[in-house]
């Protein structure tokens, strides 16, 4: 994310206990085991990041559970949890809708450049103290989605879907939209999903004075490209990986980038009948460089933790088809 959108405008708070960032992964580990414990039957997300023209059939219907965990930034502490709770509908066989809400919670101190505090991107619009910790939970804002596919990988030879997602939150507006690409192998054993991404957005945000803190909405375009490939390898369980490229720029156009982080790590899918789960682990590689609005300091032995940039992620999403 661009310089602009750091928070500039003093406001204190309290650290947390450090027990609350360990915790985070004892309560992924736990809610992973019980929706695994719980699993009846399912639907099909292959992936946690990737989409794929797999859809739900006419009259269906799902209700879906992410979160996803994002840890550790240039130095000091860093952990931020989003979740986003969906219902699913077909309404044709080759169109699919949703609903979602979306929600976080943030804990930052010294993380940034130069040790400075700095938010996570879904608080932008926060004040923040730079030399304070920052903790905060908030609604980020609610989202629709359509899946229309065009070609599907089961009868013809490649799987072709187009994809929108308007959201809308406090101070915050974007208009996702992707290309979902699907290949299956192997008599659908392997499955190869290729996604590009173009979502522009729009944050009303503090200015940079802080003897003016005046408000005004800026633009920030992301520009994705995502890759997976997942084999099952006994009924109902598949494993793969998962690599993003994810790149941000200052205008609707390709032009003035900013930053461009790179993802690659494992994914494990259970699907039955109707219930299914998926967890993807990814760390970032080392494999970024500095653009025309790089942030000074945020580029760091090759790996870019601006405000929308983290060591790692997990997501876990689970499902029920009903």
């Amino acid at each position: 994310m661009h310089d602009r959108y750091r928070p500039k405008i003093i406001r204190g708070g309290e650290a947390p206990p450090q027990q609350e960032s360990r915790a985070i992964g004892v309560w992924v580990l736990a809610a992973t085991l019980v929706l695994v414990n719980s699993a009846a039957s399912a639907g099909e997300s292959a992936f946690a990041y990737v989409y794929t023209t797999d859809l739900l059939p006419q009259g269906a219907k799902e209700i879906e559970q992410w979160v996803t965990v994002r840890h550790q930034q240039i130095g000091g502490s860093f952990d931020q949890i989003e979740g986003r709770t969906a219902f699913e509908y077909g309404l044709a066989d080759n169109l699919q809708v949703a609903f979602y809400a979306n929600y976080a919670w943030t804990h930052a101190f010294q993380n940034g450049p130069f040790g400075a505090t700095t938010p996570g991107e879904p608080f932008a619009d926060f004040a923040a103290d730079p030399n304070l910790p920052f903790n905060q939970t908030r609604f980020v804002g609610v989202s629709g989605e359509a899946i229309y596919r065009i070609l599907s990988p089961y009868t013809d030879a490649i799987g072709l879907a187009v994809y929108v997602e308007p959201t809308i939150g406090p101070n915050f507006v974007e208009w996702e939209n992707r290309i979902i690409l699907q290949k299956n192998f192997f008599d659908d054993l392997l499955t190869v999903a290729f996604n590009f991404t173009y979502a522009p957005e729009f944050r009303n945000l503090l200015s940079d004075d802080p003897t003016n803190p005046i408000r005004n909405w800026q633009e920030e375009t992301d520009v994705n490209f995502s890759l997976a490939a997942s084999y099952r390898f006994i009924a109902n369980w598949s494993a793969g990986f998962e690599f993003l490229n994810e790149r941000e720029f200052n205008s609707f156009t390709f032009k003035n980038q900013s930053n461009s982080g790179y993802y690659l790590g494992p994914t494990l899918h259970y699907g039955g009948e109707r219930f299914f789960v998926t967890m993807t682990a990814l760390w970032q590689m080392p494999w970024a460089t500095a653009h025309s609005d790089t942030v000074p300091g945020a580029l760091v032995n090759g790996y870019i933790l601006d405000n929308d940039f983290e060591r790692f992620r997990f997501r876990l999403k689970a499902g029920y088809t009903f």
